[in-house]
């Protein structure tokens, strides 16, 4: 499985309850759509630092890079090849 697919997952089982993977697309403003909130971006931020070898430094978390799948996972993939 891949990362964003992960990232996904985790989205949906801990903010949405379900397994239905058609619940969000990869552009789904998280935010706007109320399925997380600051600390529901924290509890997200929390996860990629236990999956990934990457940390997150609060000048980072920052809704530009944590509102949908698509900016997690650009992100993300910025972090890891830097």
């Amino acid at each position: 499985m891949g990362r964003r697919q992960q990232i996904k997952q985790f989205i949906l089982e801990n903010f949405l309850f379900t397994d239905d993977d058609s619940a969000i697309s990869d552009d789904t403003s998280l935010i706007k759509q109320g399925i997380v909130d600051s600390t529901g971006i924290l509890e997200l931020i929390l996860f990629i630092e236990e999956a990934w070898p990457v940390h997150v430094p609060p000048e980072d978390m920052t809704p530009a890079n944590f509102d949908s799948l698509d900016t997690i996972g650009r992100y993300l993939d910025d972090r890891l090849a830097a």
